[in-house]
């Protein structure tokens, strides 16, 4: 790991490797969106249709 300063900003340069460990540890800490049923996926397109239909028109 090495230090350097660009722009009077300190940054830090690590070999690509650890940086994707360190992304996927992250990315593994976020909660996922939320997935909807089948059912309610078409009642959410049907309702966003309706809505840009009539701002539409």
């Amino acid at each position: 790991m090495k230090t350097i300063v660009i722009e009077r900003k300190k940054n830090v340069l690590i070999p690509e490797k650890d940086f994707q460990a360190l992304q996927k540890r992250a990315a593994l800490k976020t909660k996922p969106e939320k997935l909807l049923t089948i059912g309610e996926a078409k009642t959410h397109s049907k309702k966003l249709i309706r809505k840009w239909a009539t701002d539409h028109l």
